[in-house]
Order: C-alpha cells, then sequence, then structure tokens
C-alpha cells in the first residue's frame, strides 16, 4: 500500500503561441492561467481543483508583468486562499520548487500546489514594434514574497569586466573544457555541432518546440549569415532561445489527496530522487571551468536516494542553455561522450525554447508524458541557475516509491562544495600572468567587441595560484585572433588602466 502522504505530480500543462493577432497578444499570465487549466484537465480533475489549491508558486518571469504575479494567477484561479510565492532568477527553480513541495506534502504542510512559470517575449516585441507597450499588469493586495532569498549572481568587480551577461560568461566555461579535454579550436567546434544537432532532432518532434528544425552538424558549428558568433567559440545557434511565448504548469499533492479527489493512478508520476546544491561563491571563486561539483553532488544523491544509478535512466533532459551546460553536467553525471541516450526530452533551450527562468517546468512536463506512455521507465530531470552556479535534480518514475517519503537535507552535502580548495581573487593584479579561460563577444554586426580573460598570477602550474579577471586590450586585429589561435595557457602581463585590468598576451 503506497502511503497517503506520498508527494505525486499530477496534472503538467504546457503551452506554445505563435502568430498571435496584435488586439489579442497573451500575456505571461494569460499563458499560465492556460497552461493551470491544461494542468487539470491532464490530472483529469474540474476547476474546483485549482480554487482550492493551497500554494501557488511561480518562477520569476525576466520582467515581472504585475506587482505580484503568484497572487494574481491565484486569484485567475479563484484559489482565494492560496499561498502566493515569487521564486528569484535562477534555471534551477522548477525542479528546486518540486523539491521543496514534495517535502512540503510528505510532511503534511501542503495538500494541493501549482508551480507555474511562463515568458510572452515574442508577444511584448511584437506590441513595441507596432508602437504599443504591453498593458499587462494587474492589481495585488500584498508585494510579492519570495519562496527562498533574491541573492545576487555576482560581485560589481566581475560585472565591470563583463562577467554579467550568461551568453558571455558559458563561453569561458566552454574554452576551459576544451582545453581540459585537449582538443583543438576546429575540432571542439565540431564536437559542439555534433551534441547540438542531437537536441534539433527531438526539437523536431516536440508539438511545443519554437524551431522545431533539425540541423546538422555543420549548419550549428560553423559561421553563416545567420549564424554568427555570440561570443566564442558559441554560435548563435548554440546559444538559449528565450524570445518565446511559452509556459509549463505543474500540479503536485499526495496519495491521499488524489484518491479523494478521484484521480486515476495512471496519472500519478512519483519523484523517487531529488537534490538541491549550490558551486562555492561567485563564479570567480570556482575550483575550476571544466567541472562542477554540485552537480556531481546533486547527481549522487538524487540517484541516491532513487536507489538507481545513471544508467537506469531512459529519459534525460540536461539543462542546456549552452553546450557546456550538457557536456559538464554529462561528465559529472558519469555519463559517457558516446553515450547514445538524448539528453533532452524537448529539444533544449536552444530549439524547442525556453520561458527564462521556467525551461526545466517544460521538461518536467514533457517528461511526465514519456513516463505515461513508457511506465515502468526513469526519467531525470537537472536544472542549472546563474553561471553554472546553482542545481536541483529529480528522478521521476511512474513506479511508486516504497515507505515514508524523506529526502536528505542539503545542508548535510552542501558543506562537501563549500570546503572544497580553490585560488583567492586578486582584484588590482600586477606582472607576469597566464590565462585560464578567455572568450571574445561580438555584436549583431559580427564584429569583436571585448575579450574577456580569467588568469593566474605567475606562470607556474599551482594550482592554487592567485585568480584575477581582466579584459584584452580594445584592438579589433587581437580581438579577432582569438578566434583563431589558442590563448588557453598564454603568457602575459597583466595590469590596470581606467580603473580595470588588463591583460596583454605575450
Amino acid at each position: 500500500m503506497i502511503a497517503d502522504s506520498t508527494p505525486i505530480l499530477v496534472g503538467a500543462g504546457e503551452l506554445t503561441v505563435k502568430d498571435e493577432s496584435l488586439d489579442a497578444l497573451s500575456s505571461p499570465l494569460d499563458l499560465m492561467q492556460q497552461t493551470a487549466e491544461l494542468a487539470a484537465a491532464d490530472a483529469g480533475v474540474d476547476s474546483s481543483v485549482l480554487a482550492g489549491l493551497d500554494q501557488v508558486a511561480v518562477v520569476k518571469s525576466f520582467r515581472e508583468p504585475t506587482r505580484n504575479t503568484p497572487e494574481s494567477l491565484a486569484r485567475r484561479l479563484g484559489a482565494s486562499n492560496a499561498k502566493a510565492w515569487l521564486v528569484p532568477d535562477g534555471g534551477q527553480g522548477p525542479q528546486a520548487l518540486v523539491n521543496h513541495f514534495a517535502e512540503a506534502i510528505a510532511n503534511g504542510d501542503a495538500k494541493w500546489v501549482l508551480l507555474a512559470g511562463a515568458e510572452a517575449i515574442d508577444n511584448a516585441r511584437r506590441l513595441l514594434k507596432s508602437g504599443s507597450k504591453p498593458q499587462w499588469s494587474e492589481p495585488a493586495e500584498h508585494d510579492a514574497e519570495f519562496l527562498c532569498p533574491d541573492k545576487p549572481m555576482g560581485s560589481q568587480h566581475e560585472e565591470d569586466h563583463g562577467i554579467w551577461r550568461a551568453n558571455h560568461v558559458y563561453p569561458l566555461f566552454e574554452n576551459a573544457l576544451r582545453g581540459h579535454y585537449g582538443m583543438s579550436l576546429e575540432a571542439y567546434q565540431q564536437t559542439l555541432g555534433e551534441l547540438l544537432a542531437r537536441f534539433t532532432q527531438v526539437a523536431a518532434k516536440h508539438p511545443g518546440a519554437w524551431f522545431p528544425i533539425e540541423r546538422s552538424a555543420d549548419e550549428i558549428a560553423q559561421l553563416s549569415d545567420r549564424n554568427r558568433y555570440v561570443a566564442f567559440p558559441h554560435t548563435k545557434f548554440m546559444n538559449a532561445m528565450n524570445q518565446i511565448n511559452q509556459s509549463a504548469t505543474l500540479l503536485m499533492t499526495s496519495v491521499g489527496e488524489a484518491r479523494k479527489a478521484g484521480i486515476d493512478q495512471d496519472r500519478w508520476i512519483f519523484l523517487h530522487g531529488v537534490a538541491d546544491a549550490a558551486e562555492r561563491g561567485f563564479f570567480t571563486d570556482r575550483v575550476n571551468y571544466y567541472s562542477s561539483p554540485a552537480i556531481r553532488v546533486v547527481g549522487e544523491q538524487a540517484l541516491g536516494m532513487a536507489g538507481r544509478n545513471v544508467d537506469d535512466i531512459e529519459f534525460i533532459d540536461i539543462y542546456s542553455c549552452f553546450p557546456c551546460a550538457v557536456a559538464i553536467a554529462r561528465d559529472e553525471l558519469g555519463i559517457a561522450r558516446d553515450d547514445t541516450r538524448a539528453l533532452t526530452v524537448t529539444g533544449g533551450l536552444p530549439f524547442h525554447g525556453g520561458a527564462g527562468n521556467s525551461y526545466s517546468m517544460n521538461a518536467i512536463a514533457t517528461l511526465s508524458k514519456r513516463l505515461r506512455e513508457s511506465n515502468e521507465a526513469y526519467g531525470m530531470v537537472t536544472a542549472n541557475g546563474g553561471y553554472l552556479s546553482k542545481h536541483a535534480a529529480g528522478i521521476y518514475s511512474t513506479i511508486p516509491t516504497e515507505g515514508q517519503w524523506r529526502r536528505v537535507a542539503p545542508k548535510s552535502y552542501q558543506s562537501q562544495i563549500d570546503s572544497l580548495p580553490a585560488p583567492d581573487l586578486e582584484t588590482s593584479p600586477s606582472g607576469t600572468a597566464r590565462i585560464e579561460t578567455y572568450t571574445v563577444t561580438f555584436g549583431r554586426n559580427g564584429r569583436p567587441e571585448k575579450g574577456i580573460v580569467v588568469g593566474r598570477l605567475g606562470l607556474d602550474d599551482n594550482p592554487l595560484a592567485k585568480r584575477f579577471i581582466a579584459n584584452l586590450p580594445d584592438d579589433p586585429s587581437l580581438l579577432a585572433s582569438v578566434t583563431q589561435e589558442e590563448f588557453l595557457g598564454r603568457p602575459g602581463e597583466v595590469h590596470q588602466h581606467g580603473g580595470l585590468n588588463i591583460f596583454s598576451a605575450h
């Protein structure tokens, strides 16, 4: 007999809308209301269940449409008694929400939970191009309350040197990973195309994909009129796509409440393993830029709780904002580079598209359908926020969990990550140095704009030599050469100029 307190996912709704008429463009709230209704229908219940929600949590949009989006959504659904929560920026949010509320349900602190997220950036851009502004604000009685602290992603020192936009930061991981693999620029670029070409094969078959188009490895990897560099080595096709109109919503409850509501057991999805962790400190505090200790720990904890190993998992969705996010997670989870399993169930952020911080809500919704179709399979979702900073994972199946549902407290294993040795940051470096990793950012015109360097003082290979961040000199020919020559390990001099650190390569 399955314990009544066991948390389950009973309904999932997802929606992608395109080419709506200008006088009827959906707002993020419109999309979330629709996917909430779809989730209820997926569970086989009517709107009275939505009205009886006691918890509504919304993943923060890039531009919050109202003063209190979760409160506005609850009001639209008639859930007048629901506690409304907003989740701060971070792509780990959807899976972290599932983990949090599964525990709350198991402990009797929640009964019916709705998790939602949406973006309507494409619709907002269409309105702005037409000369109008989105009028999507709705009144709220209270300011939004965050479920967890809204912490900064980095320091001012990092931002001053270009460590700010995600599409300019992840290439620093990518180049470090290439060095770790010992691959040439040309060979690695082709590897990136091959990795993501498999994602397009999934997106081409997904009814909600923003780009349901299968692309070749060459088309993704090589520069073209439609595929410029965004930041070396990432071309446009390698970047997350958030200029979309998408939403997904999940409905969670306990086995006991599901039975009371008459929800058939063939709709139930059990959460067999969960884990959450964060990397140590800000970007400049990392152990290195080709691994993720937090993903490794999260994978071990989630799989251990489920009593499975990664080879037992049939369906996998690794957070895919950029190819290095996939590759590093794959490596840390112990998945071989030549593993034939798809590492996405949707097509991933560059091709399915993602509602900003809420992409993994779509991944979980899609996974629930795959698991119901496959009956006794296991699926895994990993989610990542910030700059490979915050991580969450879940193991799902239609197979019931056994015994009382309990998770291990994240604090008990977070210390494994926080205690790892890492180099100190020197904010005012001077003297001989070498490059640890680097990138060059590009404008829409295809011209290089800024070189960003993470380096170490001195020329030896001391793993704890002081780290610094710097920019390359503003020389177009130098910046262009960075895409054609190997700069990893390149020696040079670092100095300060105009309030910034500048690295001049030898």
